[in-house]
Order: C-alpha cells, then structure tokens, then sequence
C-alpha cells in the first residue's frame, strides 16, 4: 500500500508517462503497432532505456527490466516502497510490473494485472479488473452534462469516476470489494482527486441518498449465482443483478436524475426478451431506453468468460455451466446498455430494442438527444405536432427491395436509413416517403398534409389523425427534426 507521500512521488516519476507522451516517445508506427501487441518496434524505440523508455518497457511491453533503469525510471519513489505495494515484482533477471499501470489519456490507472500474464492459472478471488471493453463502452455511452452529485455503483479501480469528476461537482462510489476500494483510493490520489468511497454491496451504502446521476459497470454475468470472482459474479441467480439496479433506481435518482448501467439480460425460450427485460421497468415511473448491442449463444458466452478469468481450462467448470443454461432454457445472452431517467411523467416512455448495428461516435451523445427529443415529444399534443415545422434528417437514404416481373420491376419493401449516429432504419410506404420528402422545413406539417391529401385524393383530417403518431415516431429516431424549438442535429 502507498503512502500519501508514495503516491505523490510515484506522480511525479510518472509525468512524462501519459498516453500523448507514449505516443510522441514512440512515434506512430510503433504506436499503432503496440495496439495490436506487437511491441517490437517499441522495444527498438526504447532501447536506450531512458526513464520514460524504461516505463514504457515495464509497463506498456510487459517486459523485465534492469534493477538500475526502473529506480531511476520512478525516482523519487524509491524502488523499496514500489515492491511494497506491489507495484513491481522481483525476479532473477530483474523487476517486472506486479501491476497494470495504464496511462489512459490524462490520467494514470493502477489495477491487477490480467489474466493473459499468469497463464494456466485463474485470476484471484478478489481481482480487480483496469480499463476494457465493458468499462470503455459504458464511459463512452454515459452522459456527460454537468451535475452536482454523481454515483459509480461496484467502482472497481475507479474508472468511471475518473470520468464523472470532469462533470461531477461531487463523486461517490461504492463497492464490495476492500481491494477494489484500495485500488480507486489510490487512483483518485494519484490523480489528485477526491471521492467519497463507501463499502458494501452495489446500493447498499447509499440507502437514503439520492444522486444526479447514476452509473455502473455492475458483475452482470448471467449463472447459477455464484461468487467465485467477485468483479465478474453478484451472487445473484440469472440476470438478477440487473433487474435489482432497476428496480433500485427510483429511490436513487433526484428529479430529473439519470441512471446508465451496462447488463445482460437472457433469452429464454418461449419468451420475448424485449418484453422481458421492459418488465423490470414496470411501475418504477421512470422513462426507460434499453439498448442491446450484442447477443452470444450459451457456448461462446461461457468460454469468453472463462477465459476472462483464466478458466478456460477446466471442463468441469464449462459443462456445469453450461448445463445449468440448459436446465433454465437460455437459448442466448443479450448485452446492452440500460438508461433510466426520473422524468416525472405519468406515463414513461419505455423502449427496448436491438441496435446491433455499428454505432457512429460516442453513443453518450445519442442518449442524451434521445431523451431531449422524448422530452419535446412529451409536452405536444397533436395539433402541436401539426403546426410544427420539420426537415428531414441530412443525408437520409431510401433503400428499395425489387423482384423483376412480366410488368418490369416491382417494389417489395421500402426502407429509410439514417447514415450516421444510430443508423436507424425504418421500413416505410409511399405515402410516409412522400410526407418525409416533402418536409424542408418550410411550411407547417399540416399544410404539407393537406397537399398530400389533394394529391392522394384521400381526406385530409382521416390523414393528418395518422400521420401524427407516424412523425412522432420519426422524431424520436432523428429522421425528423423540428426546426423552430432547441433541438438539433447530434454531432459528433
């Protein structure tokens, strides 16, 4: 364990030890290289092992380096306070890391190292997970306008709460783990910031207390309820875990308050997952958008997980879990974001849908225009929606389905897609094409309508009473923008 001084020094050798830093010592053929874990040219570019080198050697390549380089490489920390804490690991050709140490953008992040450096063998019961996929996705899903207070629920080494203290006027975190809460301690001194960091079990240490904004990168693995890795397992049977978050979400959110966790969710036969998943939403009154962005059969779910652990190799292991997938007929596991919002509305808007399509840019951005336009949607009623004037989505694309006939070619299916952001699609009729072409932005909806009833020879109040849910629709997708109130196009 550092002492406060430690961290401090260990700061100060670490100066130059930033992600630019790295990239500029290494230049960008070696930088791209290292992304993909070929560290040779890195190696030849650090060869002098100049302090900066020496880190990168240590920390980056995952090299063993000369006793003499990495003292002068974390100097002023002195070597004996690094093996200490564990930092480093002393071997008989020299020190090697004892722990991840990541610089990840501005800031430094101290973790247990993973699983690929001790191979054949599982990770610790206490294991504690740097920067990865999930917690990379849920950072860059979250969203980040300013607010007083925020929560990070099972924090781990801190990650999401080095994110919250950029728009955060206060950051609390929890978690069950006394290894885990060493670990963010340590990074948010190291970085110097200050969190509130409280032991116990996801909600648990908070009861009582609400929050701006809630997130979590929670132990949502879909099993039997074990606990044999604390970052990976809750304890709770099935997808439990997160149906619990939503159903504690009400009593954690202020007004206006936001919650995003990151879940899995299974697919039991016989059995819509959509609405499955929507049920745990119900009567929270809180609006709702889940967002699955992928979905893995039993077999490929549990042998990623294993080998996450470092238990790819106990069949033992595989064939019970396995089995118990069988036994509960999950036919597969969905993985996505849940976003819940304390919007006060008596009737929340819940939507779950798969958006497995890429993403364009940071989705944060999305949920966060995704819930305004829910908003404006909210407070208009019909003949508002009809006085509004729309433009159609920039670059909006029309795509067509054909079969070739004795008549010429025959149109089966029609289909607007977003380019961009989200990527929406949405299968349409010639009627609904004509509405969107012809919203420029220009005239009111209604009077759009009342031209396209003339040239339909359809009636006019039977069409506009149809378009409205239609174009509200097409609003929350952002295929329709209202062009006189607040809302604009999401950039990225």
């Amino acid at each position: 364990m550092f002492t406060a001084s430690g961290i401090a020094q260990l700061r100060e050798a670490l100066a130059g030890y930033t992600s630019t830093g790295i990239a500029a010592r290494l230049g960008d053929a070696a930088t791209a290289a290292v992304a993909r874990n070929d560290y040779r040219a890195a190696l030849r570019a650090t060869a002098d092992r100049d302090p900066l080198g020496t880190l990168i050697r240590l920390f980056v390549c995952e090299q063993t380096e000369p006793v003499a380089a990495v003292r002068d490489a974390l100097a002023p920390l002195p070597l004996e306070a690094a093996l200490a804490a564990g930092l480093l690991i002393e071997t008989p050709d020299g020190l090697r890391r004892g722990l991840d140490l990541e610089a990840y953008g501005d800031w430094w992040v101290l973790a247990d190292l993973p699983a690929d450096a001790h191979p054949g063998q599982p990770v610790a019961h206490d294991h504690v997970l740097g920067v990865g996929g999930a917690s990379s996705t849920l950072a860059g899903a979250t969203v980040r306008r300013p607010v007083g207070t925020a929560l990070d629920l099972g924090t781990g080494c801190g990650v999401q709460a080095l994110h919250l203290s950029r728009h955060a006027g206060a950051v609390t975190a929890t978690d069950l783990s006394p290894r885990a809460l060493w670990f963010a301690a340590t990074n948010a001194a190291l970085n110097g910031l200050d969190w509130e960091l409280l032991a116990g079990d996801l909600t648990a240490p908070v009861a009582g207390r609400r929050f701006d904004l809630v997130v979590s990168n929670p132990p949502f693995i879909v099993g039997p309820g074990e606990t044999t890795f604390t970052y990976r397992d809750s304890g709770r049977v099935g997808d439990g875990v997160c149906a619990e978050l939503a159903a504690a979400a009400p009593a954690l959110l202020t007004e206006g308050g936001t919650m995003q966790y990151l879940a899995n969710w299974a697919h039991v036969a016989g059995e819509d997952w959509g609405d499955r998943v929507a049920g745990w939403f119900a009567g929270t009154g809180l609006d709702a958008w889940v967002i699955q962005r992928d979905v893995a059969d039993p077999m490929s779910y549990v042998d990623l997980w294993l080998a996450d652990a470092g238990e790819a190799a106990d069949p033992a292991r595989k064939a019970a879990w396995l089995d118990w997938f069988d036994a509960q007929k999950i036919e597969s596991v969905g993985f996505g974001l849940v976003t819940l919002r304390r919007g006060g509305a008596a009737d929340p808007v819940v939507r779950v849908e798969d958006l497995r399509q890429q993403v364009e840019g940071l989705l944060g951005r999305h949920v966060a225009a995704w819930f305004d336009r829910q908003d404006w949607l909210r407070v208009r009623d019909a003949d508002a929606l009809l006085s509004a004037r729309y433009r159609a989505a920039d670059g909006l694309r029309l795509r067509q389905e054909a079969t070739i006939a004795e008549e010429g070619w025959a149109v089966d299916r029609q289909v607007l897609a977003m380019p961009h952001g989200l990527r929406w699609t949405e299968e349409t009729d010639p009627l609904v094409l004509a509405l969107v072409g012809g919203c420029d932005g220009e005239v009111p909806l209604r009077e759009a309508i009342a031209v396209l009833a003339m040239a339909h020879e359809v009636e006019e109040a039977e069409l506009a009473e149809a378009a409205v849910p239609i174009v509200a629709h097409l609003v929350e997708r952002e295929i329709l923008r209202p062009v006189d109130d607040f809302l604009r196009p999401v950039t990225d």
